[in-house]
């Protein structure tokens, strides 16, 4: 039988803790507009309100988990 290959998409996007929680980025932190410096990307509010990492819903963990091959 074949090997389960990783989703190189999700891999880069999730991860799993050590209790098995799946955590991902808030929204809008992957762009260039990763600092609030210059008046064109954004305000510290915004930046503010979407740092650090949250679990993934529970309706989507189980698809999560099967894209990372766990």
């Amino acid at each position: 039988m074949p090997k389960n290959k990783t989703h190189s998409g999700a891999s880069k996007r999730f991860k799993v803790t050590s209790t098995g929680k799946v955590r991902r980025l808030k929204a809008s932190r992957k762009s260039g507009a990763a600092f609030a410096s210059a008046p064109t990307t954004g305000s510290r509010r915004i930046h503010r309100r979407n740092q650090g990492e949250v679990d993934v819903k529970k309706a989507d963990v189980k698809r999560v988990k099967k894209m990372l091959g766990i």
